[in-house]
């Protein structure tokens, strides 16, 4: 089996039961333990000793299906809620003769959300037309006839398709599909794998699409309607209904991104419900001090205010291109990837590029701690006394209170909550740390201890919407030591026995995206559906293989590459 790199440098295998290499701890699977773990593994020595088996600490699998239902509900939800009160704001102004807000609230909803249904239909088509299943080599008469008696069904596809993106309701598909496809990966058992992978694709376009309408609707929105009741000194409930909800809507599509990037990736984390809870409050508050600081300023300097933005794009773009991202899979839609981060720069943090991301992120809130303060000093010094004294201090202490906050949720979720592990905790409470420091296991500490807790070391993971893994707890892992492993001739259990392969890979002879990108099966439509197809001709392929960049001899193995 082909080995793959963890985007720090250290080579980690996909499974460690057929194939070795450099290995790191078990008891985080990642490695993060070289600099410590959650001693994972003595916590599960001492409740083996208790009777307790690596199952306890396992949510069940009805529980996980709630919570990935529920999460979507309310990220449907919280769309309706954004795009109905503007739509709302919007008639009211008209119905007031305030015909310059309401064409602009309008145009904030509107304009976006063609843009958005047209890069959905693109992405329609070019997934079900091109590269069909009846043009593929190798496949039998039988199934081609079959796909082509199905031309009214295609026919039909079309037409509901093309009804659903000209009402505007292109991502609300995609939610109920996306939630359709991970309950039948959890309930359809032989398929559980192709319907796990239609479920992340899907689930992936519209995360993607959501971001992009996001702060291509939501951000200016909040921004227009905040000055709107700062410039006329009132604040009506219509309008803070539709910027708070503008505000929610920015806040849950970041958590809802990079928990499902996350979930996306078999050599990362998953990241929980409560981390991504933290992680929701992190960019509300974040958020809400960057967008009252600009509205405050852009209430007195309209002027300076667009140029202010300009710069700050302008910026932050040239930050982003300088420091190289590798998201898509062409020169062109990477500098427009570029270009959409860069807006998403001017409200929030998005970290884009590999590698550790403390100085960056550092870099970062400090130059928009800055900026706040400045924007809301000049306001505070240019203001009407007579309209603004009312709210002025609380607008202030407003702006620097939300970023205290933010910063504390962020220090929270990477400090307590984040998916690689605690950062905030005495060295000693890690295993690997204890081992270093000579420190003893306890007595029933055993060499070859099994992993705890159900992430398991393997090529792709059938998480699904209810987070299955096929892997079972009694399969045999290594022991949390970093050691160097010989890779064996044939592959072997823990009494010697050798080990059937359970399926064909579908290899990919590229280097692997590292993260925070996504894999090039997600990001390349051509690829995505050769390997639709690919699973279609062999059903029991268990995972996707790439190729790591630094290990090229690894590609002499390679059965088959796409």
């Amino acid at each position: 089996m082909a080995a793959k790199s963890d985007g720090r440098g250290v080579v980690t295998e996909d499974d460690t039961r057929n194939s070795s290499s450099f290995h790191i701890c078990h008891c985080c699977n990642t490695s993060s333990c070289y600099w410590g773990c959650r001693s994972a593994c003595l916590h599960y020595l001492r409740g083996k000793g208790k009777g307790k088996g690596g199952d306890a600490a396992r949510p069940p699998q009805e529980e996980r299906l709630w919570l990935d239902c529920l999460w979507i509900i309310l990220a449907l939800l919280v769309f309706f809620w954004d795009v109905g009160t503007d739509l709302w704001l919007a008639v009211d102004y008209y119905h007031k003769q305030d015909f310059l807000w309401s064409g602009l609230t309008l145009f904030f909803v509107l304009v976006p959300s063609v843009l958005v249904q047209i890069l959905s239909f693109r992405w329609f088509v070019q997934d079900y037309t091109g590269g069909g299943l009846g043009s593929v080599e190798g496949l039998s008469r039988r199934a081609t006839a079959t796909l082509q008696r199905d031309s009214c069904c295609r026919l039909s596809v079309w037409v509901w398709q093309t009804v659903i993106h000209i009402f505007q309701l292109g991502q609300v598909w995609r939610y109920i599909r996306t939630m359709y496809l991970g309950i039948q990966s959890h309930r359809q058992k032989e398929n559980q794998r192709r319907f796990y992978w239609a479920m992340m694709y899907e689930y992936a376009d519209v995360n993607m699409l959501r971001l992009l309408e996001t702060f291509l609707e939501s951000a200016p929105q909040l921004v227009l309607q905040l000055c709107i009741m700062i410039q006329s000194n009132k604040a009506e409930w219509l309008q803070c209904v539709s910027a708070i909800s503008s505000l929610l809507s920015l806040a849950w599509v970041l958590a809802s991104y990079h928990k499902l990037l996350r979930d996306s990736r078999d050599d990362k984390k998953s990241m929980s419900y409560r981390g991504a809870l933290v992680h929701l409050f992190w960019r509300l508050f974040t958020i809400s001090s960057r967008v009252l600081s600009l509205a405050l300023f852009a209430s007195v300097f309209h002027i300076y205010f667009g140029i202010f933005v300009v710069l700050h794009w302008c910026a932050m773009a040239f930050w982003v291109i300088h420091g190289g991202t590798d998201f898509c899979m062409s020169k062109w839609e990477e500098v427009l990837f570029n270009m959409v981060v860069a807006v998403v720069y001017v409200f929030c943090w998005f970290n884009v590029r590999a590698g550790r991301t403390r100085c960056r992120m550092v870099a970062y809130y400090a130059l928009v701690l800055l900026e706040n303060a400045i924007l809301s000093l000049l306001w505070y010094a240019y203001r009407d006394p007579v309209t603004t004294d009312a709210y002025a201090s609380f607008a202030l202490c407003g702006v620097f209170l939300c970023f205290a906050s933010g910063v504390a949720c962020m220090v929270l979720y990477y400090g307590v909550l984040h998916p690689m592990g605690p950062r905030l905790r005495v060295l000693a409470s890690s295993c690997c740390a204890e081992l270093l420091w000579g420190l003893p296991l306890p007595p029933e500490a055993e060499p070859m201890a099994p992993t705890p807790g159900h992430r398991g070391s393997q090529a792709t993971p059938t998480r699904g919407l209810a987070g299955e893994y096929e892997e079972s707890d009694e399969t045999p892992t290594d022991t949390c030591l970093p050691v160097f492993q010989v890779r064996s001739t044939e592959p072997v259990d823990a009494a010697g026995r050798p080990i059937q392969p359970e399926g064909p890979l579908i290899k990919i002879d590229m280097p692997r995206k590292r993260y925070p990108a996504w894999d090039a099966h997600f990001v390349d439509r051509r690829l995505r559906r050769t390997i639709n197809v690919l699973q279609y001709i062999s059903p029991n392929a268990v995972g996707i293989r790439y190729r790591d960049g630094p290990l090229l001899y690894e590609l002499l193995q390679y059965e088959s590459s796409l």
